[in-house]
């Protein structure tokens, strides 16, 4: 008897597939299959449930398999550590208009949680793309991203990949202490406001040995955000590490407290920047942030602070950012630019920036119109180290 009870202990344990352990809440038992056009938004609702539910930790699991979800809003709080494990692949409708919100996956007030496995969240973003008019008219049809996490407490997200998202791959808001793991993020160059990873108005947000290839910003960091360290990304391709932009909106909260270390860009359309609004509706503040030991391999504009951001003609240069940027490092940076303009630090005519270091820069760019150059305005930085191009010479630096 006890062999019989242990055999059927085993079957249950790797069913589908997938190692399932003590509070494991498997979809398929919730009515999901697996192939096929039938949506399992509800076989994971209740899967949620019940988990959420539990007061020991628990985990949601999708097994392996190709399952169509349509969009899904995960509330919390819950009694116990949760979690959710994709082993399988989700896929999103490919139309935006079925969509009433701007994400597909949506997590609300949870605390403790960890999403993981090995599985694929794919946004079928291509319909998306093509409609996408966004950067010219501000009224228009924001698409979903694949995932969004609203004040999320002590969590970790790793081994999962965000495929071919509509709009924003990740979208942080309100969060603490969250972490990305060994995250993937894959997209076409082409695609349009797909930045990888943004994050605003959050506190303490890691994101570590992380591979991350899109159409826009690779991470991108809003207002409000503070205690953010981003290492071992890969980036590439994209637009690039982002603070910013800032400046745009009232009531925009300090950035504070940003690390980039131990990064490589490759074939991006800038590399590490900060960039701010011209004709600012209100100060705001950005500060404490360092970037560092970055590789750059064929990046455009490698090194960049440019309060004069100005997308499409959308605002008027003419009137000077009211972004105060100040203690800032770029240092141990080297590789080859795909531009002839390898480090620009153009900051606000009526709040220049202050305290910018820039130390070890060797920055290579080979083609005939070379070589690299920098340009500098509003700035009095210090150096320290090489200095390849030369930071600031012949440049339009003022006082």
């Amino acid at each position: 008897m006890e062999f019989i009870l242990t055999a059927i202990s085993l079957l249950f344990l790797f069913a589908n597939g997938v190692e399932v352990q003590a509070g494991d809440f498997d979809v398929t038992k919730y009515g999901a299959k697996a192939g096929g056009n039938a949506d399992i938004s509800q076989a994971l609702m209740s899967a949620w449930k019940k988990a959420c539910q539990s007061t020991s930790p628990s985990t949601v699991v999708v097994p392996r398999g190709t399952y169509l979800l349509h969009e899904v809003i995960i509330e919390g709080p819950c009694k116990a550590p949760v979690g959710i494990r994709v082993e399988g692949t989700l896929k999103a409708p490919a139309d935006p208009s079925q969509f009433k919100g701007d994400g597909w996956l949506t997590l609300n007030h949870i605390d403790q949680f960890t999403l993981s496995g090995a599985g694929t969240f794919d946004g079928q973003g291509a319909t998306a793309w093509a409609r996408n008019n966004c950067g010219k008219n501000p009224q228009c049809h924001k698409s979903p991203m694949n995932l969004r996490f609203n004040f999320i407490t002590n969590a970790v997200v790793r081994d999962v990949t965000s495929l071919n998202s509509k709009n924003f791959h990740v979208n942080v808001l309100g969060c603490k202490n969250l972490s990305f793991q060994h995250f993937t993020v894959t997209a076409p160059e082409t695609s349009i406001n797909t930045d990888g990873i943004h994050i605003g108005r959050s506190d303490g947000i890691n994101i570590t040995d992380t591979n991350i290839k899109t159409g826009d910003d690779c991470v991108s960091i809003g207002d409000g955000s503070q205690n953010i360290n981003i290492q071992r990304v890969n980036c590439g391709p994209g637009h690039g590490i982002s603070v910013g932009s800032l400046g745009r909106y009232p009531k925009e909260e300090p950035v504070v407290g940003i690390m980039v270390r131990n990064c490589t860009l490759t074939n991006t359309m800038n590399g590490v920047r900060v960039k701010t609004w011209p004709a600012s509706p209100a100060p705001g503040t950005a500060s404490q942030m360092h970037f560092e030991d970055i590789i750059m391999n064929n990046v455009g504009n490698p090194i960049l602070i440019d309060q004069e951001y100005c997308p499409y003609n959308q605002c008027t240069l003419k009137v000077p950012s009211k972004v105060k940027i100040s203690n800032v490092s770029f240092n141990n940076i080297r590789g080859t630019s795909s531009s002839k303009l390898a480090v620009k630090l153009v900051c606000s005519k009526s709040t220049p920036c202050q305290n910018v270091k820039v130390g070890n820069i060797d920055l290579t760019y080979s083609r005939p119109d070379g070589p690299a150059t920098t340009l500098c305005s509003n700035i009095k930085p210090t150096f320290t180290g090489k200095q390849n191009p030369p930071t600031c010479v012949n440049s339009a630096q003022s006082s």
